[in-house]
């Protein structure tokens, strides 16, 4: 019964209603879309990398003449080798969170007419398998005889290592094994599956899924050469990455040691993983920033119109109106304006979302965060409205018709 009395006092006070519910619907459209954010970056820095992380470290090296590769891999290696604590060594062209040095879009057939995506081609030794500590879901692992050299980027018609989402993708309700993909005009032959391994940069570039890469076995020698994949304990990573870069220092002091990149891989997640981070914070900051602005705008305005109606509400409690038929009403107006900005928020939220997913590529925005948005402000109109109309419901009948307070 209160609702058709609310709207028509609404109706008396339309600029300053259409500013408040104005304010709301801006603040559901960027509520909606920050939340989405936070929790796309929050998600994509828990990624499961497919690695012993906590086990590896990286040393990467440059200015080298690539004709002296095959000497400088063995100086490094022996090198390496006398490094206490190291349990593998192993030459490769890229890590997780490191530097790219492979990435292509691949074929599905020979013809290429079918587009597979933008996919990262780990290359490495025969080493590398153990020292990444790959597992394994089906098919095999490279025979010795399937590590040959580098041409380019990879060795000609090599044998694969696919991830099980990629294989999924690729060849949905089929068996990867056995199977090819065409990419930098050579065919990769499926000989096995493995459980996970990260794209380079995952949450960034061309690939749909973290775990859109492969793994290409390959020789240590002209063209994989200069990266060196360490694994040594758990609990000793650090002293093992200081020894060694000294020990290669002194193996290979013709070389620039590159200290950016030669870390171990907890150190190159974190850093990699920083800026978003540092977004999530940002973003954490203006969805408080922008809910309490909400609320004070609620209630500024609810203060306003106490003040305004305190002859009206004093005349509404003389006639037998109580202190919860006022809180009520306020909590009632507040929730009809709320709702009003929440149904115009959700149409510039999506308007919002469309915006940012041509200009930044970001996914669509799910429906489900618009009842969360929703929810969200009409709790934080409640409380807003909670104490004006506490004040509200405390006048009393003749301190406000006469004016005494």
């Amino acid at each position: 019964m209160q609702t058709r009395f609310i709207i028509a006092a609404l109706r008396k006070h339309r600029l300053a209603t259409f500013l408040i519910t104005l304010q709301i619907s801006l603040a559901c459209a960027v509520l909606c879309n920050a939340c989405f954010l936070v929790v796309e970056r929050f998600q994509t820095t828990q990624i499961d990398s497919g690695v012993a992380e906590a086990s590896l470290g990286v040393i990467k090296l440059s200015g080298f003449d690539p004709q002296q590769a095959n000497d400088l891999n063995a100086r490094v290696i022996n090198a390496l080798r006398g490094v206490a604590g190291v349990q593998a060594i192993s030459a490769v062209n890229m890590v997780p969170f490191g530097e790219s040095a492979a990435r292509a879009g691949v074929m599905l057939d020979p013809e290429k007419k079918h587009f597979g995506g933008v996919i990262d081609f780990y290359v490495g030794d025969s080493n590398a398998i153990e020292a990444f500590g790959l597992r394994l879901v089906a098919g095999r692992l490279p025979a010795p005889d399937e590590y040959n050299p580098v041409t380019q980027y990879v060795p000609a018609n090599p044998p694969i290592l696919i991830t099980r989402t990629l294989a999924a993708h690729f060849w949905p309700g089929q068996n990867p094994v056995g199977q090819q993909i065409w990419a930098m005009d050579t065919s990769f032959k499926v000989i096995g599956v493995i459980d996970h391994l990260s794209v380079v940069a995952p949450g960034g570039g061309e690939s749909e899924d973290p775990d859109w890469s492969v793994f290409v076995p390959a020789v240590a020698g002209l063209h994989l050469s200069g990266k060196y994949l360490i694994r040594g304990s758990l609990t000793d990573m650090t002293r093992i990455m200081r020894d060694s870069k000294q020990a290669v220092l002194n193996a290979a002091s013709d070389t620039v040691l590159d200290l950016d990149q030669s870390r171990s891989l907890i150190e190159l997640r974190d850093s990699y993983f920083e800026s978003s981070l540092v977004m999530v914070a940002l973003l954490m900051s203006v969805i408080v920033a922008l809910l309490g602005t909400t609320a004070l705008g609620i209630v500024g305005l609810s203060s306003f119109w106490v003040i305004q109606r305190r002859k009206q509400i004093g005349i509404r409690r003389a006639l037998g109106a109580t202190k919860g038929d006022v809180l009520r009403y306020f909590q009632i107006e507040n929730l009809i304006i709320v709702t009003l900005g929440i149904l115009l928020g959700m149409m510039l939220a999506y308007g919002l979302n469309l915006g940012l997913m041509r200009f930044y590529e970001l996914p669509r925005l799910p429906i489900w965060y618009l009842p969360i948005g929703a929810v969200m402000l009409w709790i934080i109109g409640q409380i807003a409205v909670l104490v004006p109309a506490m004040q509200a419901s405390a006048i009393s009948p003749m301190a406000a018709i006469k004016g005494l307070q």
